[in-house]
């Protein structure tokens, strides 16, 4: 019986030691938010561009094939790789669609998207000097990017983070505290925060044309360099940060 009870006592006080929470090793905390931010101009400008057949009065039909010919040539003599250039539909409706209309409708005018990649405004300007004006429909500037985004990302992280440290650091003096190390680093959104807000995965919509104005010294007196206004770019980030 004795050799009993003292094994009762023995389990007894194994489950309290277990039962023991481990103590907090960071009791007290400071709770940060840090931004960066910046202005980069776009280097991707995106344009899609409707061409469709016409007839002139008096003249013979001019086809798509052969609009599209003279469009790709006008893209070659602005500079423009095949590369930058893509489709984006035909008419607004699958070929299956269109072809059936047309055997119904012989005089029906085709229709054809292109979408192209611009790097620079000056770019557009040369491109729109040889363009059909009869063919061409429209012109729309569907949305702007930069090739550098991902590095732009990386950078303002790391400011964000700084800044967050930056202020930790000024509030933990004002209460007389030690500023300890950083025990979390939360992004709240892994997406940089635009002005203008993105239609398409990475890339920052710009539904009307945006340009700044940059004033120029020139031999004959002042002139104005067109370009598109600059997409500015936010990041923010939290930091909990152990006192000492």
């Amino acid at each position: 019986m004795r050799k009993l009870f003292v094994l009762v006592l023995i389990c007894f006080g194994s489950a309290a030691l277990f039962g023991q929470t481990a103590p907090n090793p960071f009791p007290k905390t400071i709770t940060v938010s840090g931004s960066a931010e910046m202005e980069v101009i776009p280097d991707q400008i995106f344009v899609n561009i409707l061409l469709r057949e016409y007839q002139k009065k008096g003249e013979a039909k001019k086809d798509l094939e052969t609009i599209k010919t003279d469009f790709l040539k006008a893209c070659l003599n602005a500079g423009i790789a095949d590369s930058l250039i893509s489709i984006v539909s035909y008419t607004g409706y699958n070929n299956y669609y269109w072809l059936h209309r047309k055997k119904k409708s012989p005089d029906m005018n085709a229709s054809i998207t292109y979408q192209i990649r611009f790097s620079q405004s000056k770019q557009m300007d040369e491109l729109v000097d040889k363009l059909d004006d009869e063919a061409t429909q429209s012109f729309d500037i569907v949305g702007t990017n930069h090739s550098k985004m991902t590095e732009f990302r990386k950078q303002l992280k790391i400011g964000a983070v700084k800044a967050a440290k930056d202020k930790a650091i000024y509030l933990t003096d004002a209460i007389g505290e030690k500023l300890g190390p950083a025990i979390t680093v939360k992004e709240p959104n892994d997406n940089i925060q635009s002005s203008l807000s993105g239609r398409a995965a990475g890339m920052t919509t710009n539904v009307q044309m945006r340009y700044e104005y940059k004033e120029v010294s020139g031999g004959s007196g002042k002139t104005f360099e067109i370009d598109f206004k600059k997409i500015k770019l936010r990041f923010e980030v939290e930091v909990i940060f152990a006192l000492n």
